[in-house]
């Protein structure tokens, strides 16, 4: 959700929260799995990161494809979804496939790159202060930044923005690139 909703306060329609999100997993999986030997409070923080920067890069293909040639970011984000889906398939039926399996599964990721649960005998895990860590920064970016103000009146009138000086191509490309960042964050 808030990756479509950081995209929609520039003007933009962000549906490729589900490719980004598949790429995301993509990264933070790959590092929750073959990163090994790190302490929990590291691991962890990398894999996030990593599927922040997955459903970034993923969404960046999107931002620059409409900040270079004005592309409908419906259509592109739409398209690359199902580039997305075919990668992570290929990669759980090949490069990360768990040998011992016969159905496509991956190496379980390690102990250290699990979200801790909060409350026993249930799935509840600290994801959710994740969760609203992310919801707060995008409140406070939006409400209490230049760059988001900007980002609010590009949204409203983007003639008016160009004519006020303000980069409209390069707020789209980050705005899609953040939202895809959003998108990919696995908890």
């Amino acid at each position: 959700g808030l990756s479509f909703t950081f995209a929609s306060k520039c003007g933009l329609i962000n549906i490729g929260a589900e490719g980004q999100l598949y790429m995301g997993a993509a990264s933070g999986i790959t590092v929750g799995i073959y990163l090994t030997g790190l302490p929990a409070y590291i691991h962890l923080p990398l894999a996030l990161l990593a599927g922040f920067a997955g459903g970034a890069i993923w969404g960046s293909v999107v931002g620059i494809l409409k900040a270079r040639f004005n592309s409908n970011e419906i259509i592109t984000s739409i398209m690359l979804n199902y580039i997305a889906i075919q990668f992570v398939s290929f990669l759980v039926n090949g490069p990360i496939k768990d040998k011992t399996q016969s159905f496509p599964y991956s190496y379980m990721v390690q102990d250290s790159a699990k979200l801790p649960i909060i409350l026993q005998g249930t799935r509840l895990h600290i994801g959710v202060f994740v969760a609203l860590a992310c919801l707060v920064f995008y409140w406070f970016f939006y409400r209490y930044t230049v760059t988001g103000y900007r980002l609010r009146v590009i949204g409203q009138n983007r003639r008016c923005a160009e004519y006020a000086g303000f980069n409209v191509r390069k707020s789209m490309f980050w705005v899609i690139l953040i939202g895809g960042g959003f998108a990919g964050i696995q908890f």
